[in-house]
């Protein structure tokens, strides 16, 4: 509202006229204060909107668990998680490794088998007993997730074969997600040593150059003509490490198994052949993850190099 000034009482008549404002100068003066006001309003809202904005995104799938699965009977190396690693269980090592992680809100240990979560109770680290039927480690994180009944955003699945994990590559993955509202599902790659190239233990990723994934495979992919392993190329080793939208992964049991999936036995496929989108980081890290009892003494005399106890 405009304010303009009154007449002195004892001022004449013409006086008076020379003194106040005419209509149009006070038409002016109030419009003047109209669009100051507008303005002064439009301001204050978009600054309570951009915070609510922030706020919301910094909210975006803030609670991250991570989920270690283990299970005694692997048919490649039976009893795997509680070999010892330089007189630590496997299982510990990796546990060790997960809670430096700086996204993580708890870390847990899922297993099937009393021998695993005795070991794990012992070295102090929280136990969730989940089913034998679990066809993968996917499906044991969704099962110990239901189990928890806390309301994560995330769930991290942290291979309990993989000692030497380091707890940037997890907050990685994480972020990864959070930045990336139309995947439900991120993981990591590294560079692929020449003489991993054709070891189907050692699965493979080629991504879209918007970084999502587009196939995980046990054969090199890609695959020249030549039939050769081109020492040029930047070929990808998928790290097993993954992390979920828990939304996708309470409903990631229920999908049928996919042809390709069940092909190349790689539980990321049925994610891709369901039409979902995977966000895909590349770190620099030596992939260290125990397969085969061999590589243990690999891990071993790493840690030696390194001066890991």
């Amino acid at each position: 509202m405009a304010f303009c000034p009154l007449p002195s009482s004892s001022s004449s008549s013409s006086d008076s006229s020379s003194s106040s404002s005419s209509p149009f100068e006070s038409f002016n003066s109030a419009k003047f204060w109209i669009l100051h006001g507008i303005m002064a309003g439009v301001a204050v809202a978009a600054a309570v909107g951009a915070r609510a904005y922030w706020t919301r995104v910094k909210k975006f799938r803030n609670q991250v668990v991570g989920i270690i699965p283990a299970r005694f009977a692997s048919t490649r190396f039976q009893g795997k998680p509680l070999v010892e690693i330089l007189g630590k269980p496997m299982i510990q090592r990796t546990w060790e490794r997960a809670k430096l992680a700086a996204t993580l809100d708890q870390v847990v240990v899922a297993t099937d088998d009393e021998k695993i979560a005795e070991c794990c109770r012992k070295f102090g680290a929280d136990v969730v007993m989940t089913s034998e039927s679990c066809r993968n480690g996917t499906e044991r994180c969704s099962e110990a997730l239901e189990k928890l009944g806390k309301n994560y955003d995330i769930v991290v699945n942290i291979q309990g074969d993989e000692p030497l994990i380091e707890p940037e590559i997890i907050d990685g993955i994480v972020k990864a997600l959070q930045a990336t509202p139309d995947a439900v599902f991120s993981t990591a790659v590294t560079s692929l040593k020449p003489e991993d190239a054709l070891d189907p233990n050692r699965v493979k990723c080629v991504v879209d150059n918007r970084g999502y994934a587009i196939y995980f495979s046990r054969g090199l992919i890609p695959f020249n003509k030549s039939g050769k392993v081109n020492q040029q190329f930047p070929y990808l080793l998928h790290l097993g490490i993954q992390s979920y939208d828990t939304k996708f992964l309470k409903i990631y049991p229920d999908l049928q198994p996919t042809p390709l999936q069940l092909e190349e036995d790689l539980e990321q496929l049925k994610v891709l052949e369901n039409g979902y989108k995977m966000k895909v980081i590349k770190v620099n890290h030596e992939a260290h993850g125990v397969d085969i009892p061999e590589d243990v003494q690999k891990i071993e005399s790493l840690m030696r190099e390194r001066n890991l106890s």
